[in-house]
């Protein structure tokens, strides 16, 4: 005989009725997720189905694979098992029914018997085994570990006690089926069911009667049955959703997954970033409801960890507690003030920590964008400080407010060479130095700019700059909400740019890099952009200097320069070719914690909490490196500041890299 088996075995003619029975969850969770649907559907359109190669893809890697739940060893692990567990036994269950309801009374068609079958009772009860493991690792992360980020909600515990009932249910379902009925008559096929074997050999051992096992077998079998279906029908309405919803956000993830913010039509809008939840897209709403809580996010972020009114995973909670009432057709009320409070959403710094540690590609960093370009736009509603800023933007071109006369006054401090004003014959075959505010206004920072002239000098690199010509580049502007003022610095520099003929451009700031690369393409403005450390990267063969021993040094990783753009190797390989000793930060590369700049922090008062920057400079202090390097003015203030303030100047020195390696090439 080969080895199958009746998968209605001593149930009675139960078919029709567990058919009928499963019409429920089926119509619980149509009716769930419509309900949902209905709530998204009023956000507003964004395409999220172009590129699809790419997004299957991303499904694949973060979905199917779990890439990002794996970066923690027992969550990951955790979660693992219980994914992988139970997709195995769905696609175990699911070759039943189209065993039992298709092939088999359509085609006379069974392939669940010989060796086949072994096999496949082999995988379940291996799977089936790895998902109790799993479903207990996540009870004693939750009733003896309780970590902080986790909330301690009945129905969290509720589902995992759930799931651990179905999988009991199901081993003692087969380990009854096997003592009753395999075990005496084909006891070869129990070894590829070792997990029933094993609970048919106990009941063996108990003495239970073949009676008293065949009703044991009937109860747990209806039991097992319920708990599976109940388990469905619970999937809308827990966090179970995210099943769905987390599954199809990697697939819906934000292309390219840059950071870029999309921007408002000025023109023509009707309404100026968000007030009301109708004023989200679609895709922000769904957001909402793919959030587990898990709180990868809150561990990172630098905001909570300093203390200030935010934690990611709050503000999408508060979000999504607040949607249905959001979305009531009369009186509906503004999000900031209801749902979320001003202080949390001026605590972000963008610096997109929050969006890397999310398992399920949630975009936090845009909500806030979106709800700020309201405060701003519409409300007038923005810490006082910035007054002054958008002020010095308006009439002075740069946040800091120096005249646009002075703007150039930097390049009397070089000393035989030149940086020339750039002219459409450099355009030819050279690039455009676009300096920076902070770089061409910033004592500390015009050092940097120096230092990258005389490596570009040095290096035979053509170039030129603008000088008091140039602006803003406007990432002040947007990232604070004023997409008005950004706007108008976009297109007068695009305008400026395209009179040169400019088509390749060195930033010295990550923030402008971004503006110039992702976000100024939307208004035509396209160009080949690098920043200054890809470029350095590649002509440190053309330096004048040896291979040195520059001792050792840590290196932060910029927001914008990393998480934006996924710049991380450049600068290490620089630090390398320099004869440097890199020792890394706890947190570095996706993880590297912000120096608090970013997001218009760097003209903002944290007035609650502790310093983000003393809580990097901690980290630089715990290397025991002379030296933390950076590249980017807005790190080099926040971390220069940090390490003043904490008295700590005679233990480490902050330094632009590119100032770093021209002081070493100087020196050989």
């Amino acid at each position: 005989m080969e080895a199958t088996r009746s998968f209605f075995w001593n149930v009675g003619r139960v078919r029709v009725a567990t058919y009928l029975l499963a019409v429920i969850p089926v119509i619980l969770i149509m009716y769930g997720i419509h309900q949902r649907y209905l709530l998204w559907k009023q956000g507003e359109k964004d395409n999220r189905f172009n590129h699809l190669s790419e997004r299957i893809l991303s499904f694949i890697k973060y979905s199917i694979f779990q890439k990002r739940v794996f970066r923690e060893p027992y969550a990951g692990l955790m979660h693992g098992f219980i994914f992988f567990g139970f997709t195995i036994l769905f696609i175990g269950t699911a070759l039943i029914a189209l065993q039992e309801d298709i092939t088999l009374p359509l085609l006379h068609w069974e392939y669940l018997k010989g060796h086949f079958y072994l096999i496949y009772s082999l995988v379940l009860d291996t799977f089936g085994g790895i998902a109790i493991i799993g479903v207990l690792m996540a009870l004693y992360r939750r009733l003896v570990l309780k970590p902080e980020r986790l909330d301690q909600r009945k129905d969290d515990n509720l589902v995992l006690y759930l799931l651990l009932f179905i999988l009991v249910t199901g081993f003692l379902v087969e380990g009854l089926r096997i003592f009753a009925n395999e075990l005496p008559t084909h006891p070869a096929w129990s070894r590829w069911s070792p997990v029933g074997l094993a609970l048919a050999s106990l009941l063996k051992g108990s003495g239970v009667g073949l009676n008293t096992s065949l009703h044991l077998h009937r109860l747990f079998w209806w039991l097992h049955l319920i708990a599976a279906f109940t388990f469905l029908s619970l999937i809308p309405y827990t966090k179970l959703i995210h099943i769905f919803t987390g599954s199809l956000d990697t697939f819906l993830r934000p292309d390219p997954p840059t950071g870029r913010l999309v921007p408002l039509d000025i023109e023509n809008a009707e309404t100026f970033g968000v007030e009301k939840y109708s004023e989200f897209t679609w895709k922000h709403l769904f957001d909402l409801d793919a959030c587990i809580r898990c709180g990868r996010c809150q561990d990172i972020c630098p905001a909570y960890l300093s203390g200030k009114p935010l934690s990611p995973k709050a503000f999408i909670q508060d979000l999504k507690s607040g949607l249905s009432e959001g979305l009531r057709k009369e009186n509906t009320p503004s999000i900031v003030g209801t749902f979320v409070e001003e202080e949390t959403l001026w605590a972000c710094t963008t610096c997109r920590a929050c969006e890397e540690a999310c398992p399920l590609l949630i975009e936090h960093v845009p909500k806030h964008m979106e709800l700020r370009r309201h405060q701003v736009l519409v409300q007038t509603k923005f810490p006082s400080e910035l007054r002054t800023t958008f002020r010095n933007l308006e009439r002075h071109g740069n946040p800091w407010g120096v005249p646009k006369s002075q703007r150039g006054e930097w390049t009397n401090n070089l000393k035989g060479i030149e940086a020339p004003l750039f002219t459409p014959e450099i355009a030819e075959n050279g690039y455009l130095l676009w300096v920076g505010c902070a770089c061409s206004v910033d004592e500390n920072n015009i050092k940097t700019t120096i230092a990258m002239v005389k490596l570009l000098t040095a290096a035979e690199i053509p170039f030129g700059i603008l000088g008091r010509q140039e602006l803003c580049c406007g990432d002040p502007a947007r990232r604070l909400g004023n997409e008005y003022l950004f706007q108008i610095e976009a297109e007068q520099n695009i305008a400026a740019l395209n009179d040169l003929g400019v088509k390749k451009i060195i930033t010295l700031c990550p923030h402008g890099y971004h503006i110039f690369k992702n976000e100024y393409p939307d208004f035509g403005g396209h160009y080949e952009v690098y920043h200054y450390t890809e470029l350095l990267n590649k002509i440190m063969e053309k330096l004048p200097s040896k291979k040195l021993d520059t001792g050792t040094v840590t290196y932060h990783d910029p927001c914008y320069l990393g998480r934006y753009n996924n710049i991380y190797e450049a600068p290490r390989e620089i630090i390398r070719k320099a004869g440097g000793t890199l020792f890394e930060m706890k947190h570095n590369r996706e993880k590297s914690l912000c120096c608090g700049g970013g997001g218009g922090h760097i003209w903002m008062e944290e007035q609650m909490g502790q310093r983000i920057s003393h809580l990097r400079i901690d980290e630089a202090l715990q290397t025991k490196c002379p030296i933390v390097l950076t590249a980017c003015p807005h790190c080099l203030t926040m971390l220069t500041d940090g390490a003043k303030e904490k008295e700590v100047t005679n233990k480490i020195e902050v330094m632009d890299i590119v100032r770093w390696v021209e002081s070493h090439i100087t020196q050989s």
